[in-house]
């Protein structure tokens, strides 16, 4: 079989997929025809840099979130999170719909670069890493997005004086959010760049700046266990907030995946389901919804309260 060399088309895959799992209307992702941008105002030397991740923070008892756990709605989250930099938090992706036939989660340094960040400070190619980094919710809902999650992580970054936001998603929703979220930052001063896998999503949503990675969806920040190529991915996406001139700007990695050549006709493909396979997958999808449900009515719930 011949490999595609093109772009996984992801809105296309996923509306296929639910369509043919008997879901309806299909999802409306984000749109725009224009874009905020924002120009660096000092070198990236003197840049105080941080990140904004989808993935989430370990809880003990919430099911396996570890490398190769399925799909975990116990693990989600549904507010902004903060946590420090100082060392490499537990941070896992079980939570979101990465690519779980073709990468397994097991190194952190492929979908939070936080390690090579502070190398980068090391090397004093930036000022110094923030002190603290952004857990950004993966919210299907465009409009709590920006109303809430977008507003809350601006209002952080200016708090924390941040010159520039690395945005690393996970899953396709993940690359929606943060995109939006660029977009958020950088209406207001902030420079940003995303640092992601699904090529038409974000381009869709219209980023100031984005560094594509082909390579299944969990793996933003580079090739697992290729500590080079995850070097090499964050001095593009920094480089990149340097010499970009205009918005929309895409650079996209030289690095190739190193596995199965043919995980893009894999992701998510409901043609090589069997009538069985596809309602195991639509009962699945039904309980974590429900569970996800729940997560967020007893969430609602503490904030009424005060907790």
């Amino acid at each position: 079989m011949s490999v595609d060399n093109a772009p996984l088309e992801y809105i296309k895959r996923t509306q296929y997929y639910y369509q043919k799992l008997g879901f309806g209307t299909p999802y409306e992702w984000a749109y725009h025809k224009t874009t905020p941008f924002s120009q660096l105002q000092k070198p990236l030397s003197e840049c105080r840099v941080s990140i904004v991740t989808t993935a989430a923070p370990f809880q003990a008892g919430k099911g396996d979130q570890g490398p190769g756990a399925p799909y975990n709605a116990a693990a989600k989250f549904y507010a902004l999170y903060t946590e420090a930099t100082e060392k490499i938090p537990d941070l896992r992706i079980s939570h979101i719909a990465i690519d779980r036939d073709h990468t397994s989660a097991s190194d952190i340094g492929a979908y939070f670069p936080l390690a090579a960040l502070q190398k980068s400070a090391a090397e004093k190619v930036i000022g110094s890493v923030a002190k603290r980094f952004y857990g950004l919710p993966t919210n299907r809902s465009i409009r709590v997005t920006l109303k809430e999650d977008c507003k809350n992580l601006l209002t952080l970054c200016q708090q924390d004086e941040i010159d520039i936001a690395l945005l690393v998603p996970n899953c396709p929703v993940c690359h929606q959010s943060v995109s939006l979220a660029a977009r958020t930052l950088e209406s207001a001063g902030i420079c940003t760049v995303v640092m992601g896998c699904a090529k038409d999503i974000v381009e869709r949503v219209s980023v100031p700046r984005f560094v594509f990675s082909d390579f299944p969806l969990g793996n933003s920040a580079g090739i697992p266990h290729d500590k080079v190529c995850q070097y090499e991915t964050l001095l593009m996406a920094l480089k990149l907030v340097e010499s970009a001139s205009e918005p929309c700007t895409t650079v996209c990695s030289p690095y190739r995946w190193h596995g199965d050549p043919n995980w893009k006709e894999d992701y998510s493909n409901p043609d090589k389901l069997d009538d069985a396979q596809i309602a195991e997958r639509r009962n699945a999808f039904n309980e974590a919804k429900a569970t996800a449900k729940n997560i967020r009515d007893k969430a609602a719930q503490s904030s009424q309260r005060g907790e």
